[in-house]
This record gives C-alpha cells, sequence and structure tokens, in this order.
C-alpha cells in the first residue's frame, strides 16, 4: 500500500470509531435519569455502598458510626445542566467505546507486525485495557467518594454551609476518575517498556524507595482533600502497581 493508502485506511478507522462514540452517546443520553441519579450522584448521600461498608467496619469495632452525608448540589448557570449532560455523555460513551477504538487501531497496525510482535501487542493491549476498568472502578468506588465526602463537609466556620455547584461536582468527578483509570496504566507500561528493553526490573526494584515517596507525592496531588486516611487509600494502591510493575517487567539476562 502507498502512504496515501494506507492514510485513506487510517480516515476509515477513525471514522468508525466516531461513530462507534456517537450511536454510544445517544443512547446514554437517553438515560439521562439513570446516568444521573443511580450513577453520577449515588456518592453524594449516604446510602452509596463504601459509606455502608464503612458504618459496618466501624460497627464491628465498636467505634461511632460516620455522620449522616448528603452533599446538596445546585446548578447556577442557565445552560449548565444541558451543556453537562452532553458532556457527561460523551465522556461515558468514549469509556464505554475504548475496546472498539483501540480494536479498530489494531486492525490498522496488525498487518504491519511480524506474528511474535501481534502476540505481544495483543497481550499488552488486552492487560492495558483491564488495569484502565479496574482503576475506573477503584475511583469511582472508593477514591471518588472519600475525597468529596472530605471536601463536601469541610468547614473553616460553622456559619457558612457547603452548597456545591453541579459544574464543580462534575469537573472533579471527570477529571479524579479517569486520571485514576489512567495511573492503573503503569504496570501495562513498564511491561511495554521491558519488551522493548528500555525498563529492566533491576532499575524498579532499586529505585523501590525513591518510587514510595514519588507515589505519596502523586497521590496527595491527585486527592486535594489532604487527610491522611485518603491519601493512604490513593496511594497504597498506587504503591501495589508499582510493585506489579515490578512483577510484570521484563528482568535483565543476567537476573
Amino acid at each position: 500500500m502507498t502512504f496515501w493508502e494506507h492514510l485513506d485506511e487510517l480516515r476509515k478507522v477513525l471514522f468508525r470509531s466516531a461513530v462507534a462514540v456517537v450511536v454510544v452517546m445517544a443512547v446514554v443520553f437517553s438515560f439521562k435519569n439513570f446516568l444521573f441519579d443511580n450513577i453520577i450522584l449515588a456518592p453524594t448521600n449516604g446510602s452509596f455502598p463504601l459509606y455502608r461498608l464503612m458504618d459496618k467496619v466501624l460497627a464491628l469495632m465498636g467505634l461511632p458510626l460516620l455522620d449522616e452525608f448528603h452533599l446538596e448540589i445546585i446548578n447556577i448557570d442557565m445552560a449548565a445542566q444541558f451543556f453537562i449532560h452532553i458532556s457527561t455523555s460523551f465522556y461515558f460513551a468514549l469509556v464505554l467505546t475504548v475496546p472498539y477504538i483501540v480494536y479498530q487501531l489494531w486492525l490498522f497496525v496488525k498487518p504491519a507486525l511480524y506474528e511474535n510482535e501481534r502476540k505481544a501487542v495483543t497481550g499488552a493491549f488486552a492487560f492495558a485495557g483491564i488495569l484502565f476498568y479496574i482503576g475506573l472502578l477503584v475511583g469511582y468506588f472508593l477514591i471518588f467518594p472519600l475525597t468529596i465526602r472530605f471536601l463536601g463537609t469541610y468547614q473553616v466556620s460553622e456559619t457558612i454551609q457547603n452548597t456545591i455547584s453541579l459544574q464543580s461536582y462534575i469537573n472533579m468527578f471527570v477529571w479524579l476518575i479517569l486520571v485514576i483509570g489512567i495511573v492503573f496504566e503503569m504496570p501495562s507500561l513498564a511491561a511495554i517498556l521491558g519488551k522493548l528493553g528500555i525498563l529492566h526490573r533491576s532499575f524498579l526494584k532499586k529505585y523501590r524507595r525513591h518510587a514510595f515517596v514519588i507515589l505519596m507525592v502523586v497521590a496527595a496531588l491527585i486527592t486535594p482533600s489532604g487527610d491522611p486516611f485518603t491519601l493512604m487509600a490513593v496511594g497504597l494502591p498506587l504503591y501495589a502497581l508499582y510493585e506489579l510493575s515490578i512483577v510484570v517487567c521484563k528482568p535483565r539476562i543476567q537476573e
């Protein structure tokens, strides 16, 4: 194939991916009540699974239960709810169509690879996809609820009540959960770099202590709440991913 034929194939891949995103976006858009009431806004009240689990753990330990929690969300912009509905539908559609988009890209690059390269890349893509979705679930069910519970109830004075804008809530929801999903790609990146000979297991082991400090700083940046519990809730999974990166990273021949 010529350069222009390759470019035409890439255009077809991008077009099919865009059509898939638009179709899924339309479906997600039509389920507005379920999307917002059952998913996006679910962490704003005390019936969320994490809060119930924490109450059960505290009860077993004989400690006081968590205070009643309900985050008040308001809208202060005339058109905000409509455009937020569109943007969140797009983000959900993008996340849901990632496997299809990756598959389309795989069909595009597959003919240029040898058989052993195809197997390696297929495994790396599958591993990366699984970790990404695990990261999204961790972000949604653990990191995000802990963060908004702290920030939503924090007060510099009892005379100042927290009333959170819809735009602020959605921004944190999308940003925080997607960041966690991306951070969970660390082991797959280590595996790919290891196969290319750029990174080795001995290097990761040597700088394990340095990595722990860096990951704690990253955790502090991801979770602006600043409380030790939330920091450790984010930092420890990140360090566990680093240890997993050591396991999946290819060792040097003499190791």
